[in-house]
């Protein structure tokens, strides 16, 4: 009896540390520099060239940040937000430096691949850069295409080994290669929209002109939510019943204008607008989080997303098993009124409700896509189960481990 007390310490320290080591996956860099108003202008083009996301994603990561001064220079140039992309991507090495690691490099000098590199936008090794450690405690820091150091150590802002560390250096790195003319990249949505069964909805955008819209805000961000071909093909009656302004607004409505990682749409749970929001008329919809499933409560239906088709920032597709009715356009439809109504569970009223299902937002969906769906999120659910079955696993070996010591 008297180990008990140490026995708990025990699985509460291993408790502990099992969150620990999760959470310190995690960090977002413009949080992060929301600290150092010295760097605001460099942290707002990282988040307009979708630069943040992508370090986001990283798990181990160095970025080379720039004041305000230095940014300054940069923007003189007047270079396409292509081109800036390009250059500041080549301030995010993909491999940890901290202060310490900078004075203690193997000969003096070493060679890091960068974001501009990776992403495979560098021809050659013009995505590498050049660090050397140079007397006096000085480190130069130079682009591997302009053949010199032009750009110097000057502290370190934030340092979490071995995930993220933020350096500041003098100056921006000089680089032909990266400053060179950019022309945006091709997002051809309606292409993207004929993969994994989404066709149906792509030709309903191209048909009503809606596509144009969506096409605007693929540069600055863009999440669409696309219903299955089969979805789609049950929700026609009731499409072609709809004016030409009400189409476009139901299409509209399937679009959020900013770009949601997975990760960020399990993490923004709460009303959100959509592209058809317009001033009183809100087309606004619910984004609801339970464990690994996303749903879209719209107050007159609930869909469910069951996957993703496509994710290339600054765009990303997901599938969806019921097509969007946004109250502006279905109010006091079937799901309303039986979610108001206790009789329509009652079993005097079954033959009405069988013959109702046929019209409601729920019919949206064949019983051959929500089995598919099903499978697959019962699938997500047991890999789950086995992911967090691992985790516990270890902090009950950790605990008998200590115990046995003790004992």
């Amino acid at each position: 009896m008297q180990h008990a007390p140490v026995f708990t310490r025990l699985l509460t320290l291993s408790v502990c540390l099992l969150f620990l080591s999760c959470a310190t996956h995690a960090h977002n860099i413009t949080h992060i520099l929301a600290k150092y108003p010295e760097f605001s202008t460099f942290s707002h083009y990282l988040t307009v060239t979708h630069l943040a996301g992508e370090i986001n994603r990283r798990q181990t990561i160095t970025v080379l940040a720039v004041s305000n001064a230095g940014m300054a220079d940069l923007l003189s140039k007047h270079l396409s937000v292509y081109v800036i992309k390009n250059v500041l991507s080549l301030h995010v090495l993909v491999d940890y430096f901290g202060a310490r690691k900078l004075h203690q490099i193997t000969d003096g000098t070493a060679s890091s691949a960068t974001l501009f590199q990776s992403t495979g936008s560098a021809p050659g090794t013009a995505g590498f850069v050049n660090i050397t450690d140079l007397k006096h405690g000085k480190v130069g820091f130079g682009a591997q295409d302009s053949g010199h150091l032009n750009a110097y150590f000057v502290k370190s802002v934030v340092e979490i080994p071995y995930n993220i560390s933020v350096l500041e250096i003098s100056q921006i790195l000089t680089s032909a290669v990266a400053e060179a003319p950019a022309e945006a990249p091709s997002l051809n949505l309606t292409i993207m929209l004929s993969k994994q069964g989404c066709k149906a909805f792509g030709d309903l955008l191209e048909a009503s002109g809606a596509i144009k819209t969506f096409e605007e805000n693929a540069d600055g961000g863009l999440t669409v939510f696309c219903p299955s071909d089969d979805v789609i093909k049950g929700f026609m009656p009731k499409y072609k019943n709809l004016t030409a302004a009400g189409k476009v607004s139901l299409l509209l409505y399937h679009g959020i204008p900013i770009y949601q990682s997975m990760q960020m749409l399990k993490s923004s749970n709460g009303v959100t607008n959509t592209l058809a929001t317009d001033g009183a008329k809100k087309y606004d919809f619910t984004v609801q989080t339970e464990g690994e499933d996303i749903t879209l409560e719209t107050k007159v239906v609930t869909a469910r997303v069951t996957g993703t088709v496509l994710d290339q920032e600054p765009v990303v597709l997901y599938k969806i098993n019921k097509v969007l009715l946004p109250r502006e356009l279905f109010e006091g439809t079937v799901e309303d009124d039986e979610a108001e109504s206790p009789k329509a569970a009652s079993p005097k009223s079954s033959k009405k409700s069988k013959d109702d299902t046929a019209d409601s937002p729920d019919a949206d969906s064949p019983e051959s896509d929500d089995s598919e769906d099903s499978t697959a999120d019962q699938d997500d659910e047991n890999s789950g189960g086995r992911f967090d079955g691992g985790r516990w696993a270890s902090v009950l070996l950790t605990v008998f481990a200590g115990a046995f010591v003790l004992f």
